[in-house]
């Protein structure tokens, strides 16, 4: 191990750069070659793993190899593992909120009485939120501190709040959740670590839950959920009812945690004004809840929290399929959801099911193709997942029936691939696959790269139909250079129910985007119709005044004949913003608002953004 590290840090002195990807490989498959044992056989994984250990340890063998900084980060960068997660420029932290019930009970909901309902232990987030007592500051020290010694970038944060139903948590919960949340980012150093301050702070914490009785050993949780987790399985219980009896009584300690857990709201703006100039940044703060807590009132507090991106479970739009799956959600309630999103400002974030109860190949196909179409719905982003039997679900009845069966994975693939191909360009498909593992999942794909044969099979059928792919994640830049010279500005304008959506998008001769903004500019005559008096009085917004939803620019665009790949600094994102403040003001737009996330304030002042009184969007006058 040794001797492979030190001879990438030889080529890395040698060409003052980074390893190239093939070259490491190259280097790890020689050693591994004269190995008979594959135990001892090297991978990226391990060497970041020894690299970092004689790192800590300031062993003999770090001192011999004597590294400067800036050959340390390019070590870093030889051995960065998963180097998709921040090659956007922007690192994710997803954190889980503590187990709590939800008032639906789908027929394919998980019901694992450890997690949030719908969640499972066995979830790579869920389980850093368990060992760390689902404490928001905990987990963002831990996710943090590990993406950092794996040599990410984590300048730029977009934290990702997960846990079931958001807005269905009390008030108080929420504000302190948010709080800690931001003030883990402001306590954390830069550097390869998060301080000796963040470290000490991560130890009392841990002491403090450990004397109030909170576990985190996953056999002793395990246990402890035992008895009333069978019952749930077994269909006498459902989730909501075995929950109270495994968290709210007087001597569980949750309940005596529970008058800790609570904030106001300006203990999280303090918060909020430290992280505008901090050394981790929120860039983007996400959230889910049901399309029918998607209301004026919870919108405004979750702006207030500084969220700019809200995940809705849509699942199908077909009302026999809903009632079919025990969903009570209905099309009128995800209409009224996506207006309110659209006005507020809020990027959509979807999650859309195939292979539900009641469902069938032509069918789902036909769904997703009205809910990417239709005015009303139109998603920014959605998360397109099959359906999978899990225990303990109302599904396992009807499995045991013969009424729904898993589709095989030629017919999964082409269901789709087909979607994919049918996505318009204003869409990205973030994901295919839940992080469920194999030995929870009955029936159903149990392939992990389960998206890498879908797009296999879309480049395949786009090649034959010679039918470009448009959707987003399919054609972005990731990992790669383009020159910007080369780049262009396109307008896909589309109508909504509430508004007029110009998707600006900087695109390479090959149609691959290297960033892009989405525009709003509100139809006030059909917001009339689509939503009720009461709503509309709780609005935030007026006549005459547009809206940024989102701007994104890839990381990965170099400037042409330098190493420089920071596409922040080629002044795209200046350009997006000056052509929608064109299109605004050529609408008969007075102002310009940006629901800017807290981290981006500074950003936005630079181009003649001020923050509103109201604290919820930065405007300009046009």
């Amino acid at each position: 191990m040794e001797h492979a590290l030190t001879h990438i840090i030889e080529q890395v002195r040698a060409t003052g750069a980074p390893l190239a990807t093939p070259d490491l490989l190259a280097l790890i498959r020689q050693h591994n070659q004269g190995v008979a044992d594959v135990r001892q056989h090297l991978s990226k994984k391990k060497l970041l793993a020894a690299y970092l250990r004689h790192q800590d340890q300031a062993s003999a063998q770090w001192q011999a190899w004597d590294l400067d900084a800036p050959t340390h980060q390019a070590v870093l960068q030889t051995l960065q593992a998963k180097p998709r997660r921040t090659a956007s420029g922007i690192a994710s932290i997803t954190v889980i909120t503590k187990p709590w019930p939800c008032a639906g009970n789908c027929a394919y909901c998980p019901n694992d009485l450890r997690m949030p309902k719908s969640y499972l232990s066995n979830e790579p987030a869920c389980q850093r939120a368990e060992r760390n007592y689902f404490d928001p500051y905990l987990q963002v020290m831990a996710r943090l501190r590990s993406l950092m010694r794996m040599g990410h970038v984590t300048q730029k944060i977009e934290l990702i709040v997960l846990g079931g139903t958001w807005s269905d948590y009390p008030e108080g919960y929420q504000l302190w959740f948010m709080t800690r949340v931001f003030q883990a980012l402001n306590d954390a150093e830069d550097g390869i670590d998060v301080g000796e301050n963040a470290l000490r702070t991560m130890d009392d914490l841990r002491a403090a839950y450990a004397a109030a009785g909170l576990q985190q050993d996953e056999a002793a949780l395990a246990a402890a959920a035992a008895p009333l987790q069978e019952r749930v399985d077994a269909g006498q219980l459902t989730y909501a009812q075995a929950f109270p009896q495994l968290y709210e009584g007087p001597d569980s300690p949750w309940t005596q945690l529970a008058p800790q857990q609570t904030a106001t709201l300006a203990d999280l703006e303090r918060q909020q004004r430290i992280n505008e100039s901090a050394a981790h940044r929120v860039v983007g703060l996400v959230v889910e809840t049901r399309p029918d807590l998607v209301t004026p009132a919870n919108l405004t507090l979750l702006r207030r929290m500084g969220c700019t991106k809200v995940q809705i479970g849509v699942q199908s739009l077909d009302p026999a399929v809903l009632k079919a799956n025990h969903r009570r959600i209905s099309p009128d309630q995800i209409k009224r959801a996506f207006a309110l999103l659209r006005l507020f400002g809020f990027k959509s974030h979807t999650h859309f099911m195939v292979n539900l109860l009641g469902s069938d190949p032509e069918s789902d196909r036909a769904d997703f193709r009205q809910f990417i179409t239709d005015p009303a719905y139109s998603p920014d982003e959605v998360k397109l997942y099959p359906c999978f039997l899990m225990a303990g679900t109302d599904l396992v009845a009807a499995h045991d029936r013969g009424d729904w069966r898993a589709y095989d994975e030629a017919t999964l693939t082409s269901v789709l691939a087909d979607d994919v191909l049918a996505t318009p360009p204003f869409t990205r498909i973030s994901r295919m696959i839940r992080d469920f593992s194999a030995e929870d999942i009955v029936a159903g794909c149990r392939k992990t790269n389960l998206r890498q044969m879908v797009e296999a099979e879309v480049a395949r059928r786009s090649a034959e139909r010679n039918q470009p792919v448009q959707e987003i994640r399919f054609r972005e830049i990731v990992g790669e250079n383009a020159d910007p010279a080369a780049l262009r500005l396109t307008d896909h304008t589309y109508r909504t129910t509430v508004s007029t959506e110009h998707f600006l998008q900087w695109v390479t001769p090959e149609n691959r985007i290297a960033g892009f903004l989405r525009l709003s500019l509100p139809h006030w005559d059909h917001v009339a119709t689509a939503l009720s008096d009461e709503d509309r009085a709780q609005l935030p917004t007026a006549p005459g005044q547009a809206m940024i939803r989102e701007v994104h620019v890839y990381g990965k665009v170099a400037r042409l004949h330098t190493q420089d790949q920071n596409a922040q600094h080629l002044g795209l994102g200046r350009q997006l913003v000056e052509r929608a403040a064109e299109l605004a003001r050529a609408a008969g737009c007075t102002q310009l608002n940006v629901i800017s996330s807290v981290g981006t304030r500074g950003y936005y002042e630079k181009l003649g953004f001020a923050l509103r009184p109201d604290g919820l969007y930065q405007t300009r006058v046009l």
